[in-house]
C-alpha cells in the first residue's frame, strides 16, 4: 500500500492516469477515440510539440525561458523549403541537416546574448522572436513554399511508416530517448540541474554558467530546426507565420509535466506525458463539439491550474522536511 502511494506521488504517474480517464472520458463521447489509428494519429500530432518542449525544458531548468522556439522552427523551415525548391536534386538528408544547423546557429545566438551579453533569458529571446520571424519574411519576401513547389521525398520525410510509426513518430522517440540519457547520465545533463537548483553553489563546484547556457539553447535551437523540417515537410507549405504562438505549447506541456518553472526539477518524461496530454485536448475539442476557439482559453485554464498545484505540492514538500529537520 506504502508503495502505490509513493508511486502514486510522482508527478509522471499522476499525469498518465489523468491522461487515460480525459482518454476514456472522451471515448465515451465519441466511440473509437481510443482505438489504435486515432492514438497513432494523436500521438503523430504531438511528435513535434515533444520536441520542441524538450528544448524548452532544458531551458526552463535552469530558471529562463527561450519566447523564439516558434520563431526558429519558421526560419528553419522555410530556409530548409527554399533549398529544396531551388535545389531538387539535393539529398533529403541534406536538406534536413541545413535545417538543424540552421536552428543551432540561431540558437547559440541566444545562448550568447545570455552567456555573454547577460542579458535575461526572456528579454533576449523576446528580442530573437521578433528578430528571427523578421529574417523569415526577408529570406521568403513574404511568400510561401507551396506543394507543388517541393519534392515528393521532401514531404514523405515524415511519413514513412515503419512497424506501424511514422518517421516523425520516430524521431521524437530518438530525440526523447538520446535527450532522457544526456540529462541523466552526462556531466553536462547534472550540470543543467545544478545551474537550476543553486547557481551560487554550482559555481562554487566549478560548473560554469556560460556553458550551461551555451549548452541548452543550442540544443534548443537544434530541436526547433529540426521540428521546422518536419513541420514544412509534413504540411507541405513553408509559411511565414508557422508556429506563431508555439512558444506557449512548449512551455505549457513542461508546466504540466512537473518542470518547476523557477528551475532545477522536473524530467523529460513529464514532459512527454505533459506534451501528449495537450495533444489529446486538442483532438478531443472537436470531437465533443467545442469550437477551436475554445483552445487557447482552455490550455490557459489547464496551465493555471497545472501552475498552481506545482506551487502547492512544492510547499508541501517544503513543511515535510522542515518538519523532518524538527525531529
Amino acid at each position: 500500500m506504502n508503495s502505490i502511494k509513493e508511486l502514486l506521488k510522482k508527478r509522471e504517474i499522476t499525469l498518465i492516469l489523468l491522461v487515460i480517464v480525459l482518454a476514456v472520458a472522451v471515448n465515451m463521447r465519441a466511440p473509437g477515440f481510443v482505438g489504435g489509428e486515432n492514438i497513432n494519429r494523436i500521438v503523430n500530432d504531438t511528435s513535434i510539440l515533444i520536441m520542441v518542449a524538450i528544448g524548452q525544458f532544458f531551458v526552463i531548468l535552469t530558471g529562463g525561458i527561450d519566447l523564439s522556439v516558434g520563431s526558429i522552427i519558421a526560419f528553419s523551415g522555410m530556409s530548409a523549403s527554399m533549398i529544396n525548391q531551388y535545389n531538387p536534386s539535393m539529398p533529403v538528408f541534406y536538406v534536413l541537416t541545413i535545417g538543424i544547423i540552421v536552428g543551432l546557429v540561431l540558437g547559440a545566438i541566444n545562448g550568447l546574448l545570455v552567456a555573454y551579453g547577460k542579458v535575461p533569458p526572456i528579454i533576449a529571446t523576446l528580442g530573437t522572436m521578433s528578430i528571427y520571424r523578421g529574417f523569415t519574411f526577408v529570406l521568403s519576401k513574404g511568400q510561401w513554399v507551396t506543394a507543388h513547389e517541393m519534392t515528393e521525398s521532401y514531404m514523405n520525410l515524415p511519413k514513412g511508416n515503419f512497424l506501424g510509426m511514422s518517421n516523425l513518430i520516430w524521431s521524437a522517440l530518438l530525440i526523447s530517448a538520446l535527450m532522457i540519457y544526456f540529462s541523466r547520465y552526462t556531466r553536462s545533463g547534472r550540470e543543467i540541474y545544478a545551474i537550476g537548483g543553486n547557481k551560487t553553489a554550482a559555481r562554487f563546484v566549478g560548473v560554469s554558467e556560460k556553458k550551461v547556457n551555451m549548452i541548452i539553447f543550442s540544443i534548443s535551437g537544434a530541436l526547433c530546426g529540426i521540428a521546422g523540417v518536419m513541420w514544412t515537410s509534413r504540411y507541405a507549405a513553408a509559411v511565414n507565420e508557422t508556429a506563431a504562438g508555439f512558444e506557449l505549447m512548449t512551455v505549457a506541456a513542461c508546466v504540466l509535466g512537473g518542470v518547476n518553472i523557477a528551475g532545477g526539477a522536473g524530467a523529460i518524461p513529464g514532459v512527454i506525458v505533459g506534451a501528449l496530454f495537450l495533444g489529446i485536448i486538442n483532438n478531443a475539442l472537436p470531437v465533443v463539439n467545442f469550437s477551436p476557439f475554445y483552445q487557447m482559453l482552455i490550455q490557459g485554464v489547464i496551465v493555471l491550474s497545472a501552475m498552481f498545484i506545482n506551487t502547492m505540492m512544492d510547499k508541501r514538500k517544503e513543511r515535510q522536511l522542515l518538519n523532518r529537520r524538527s525531529l
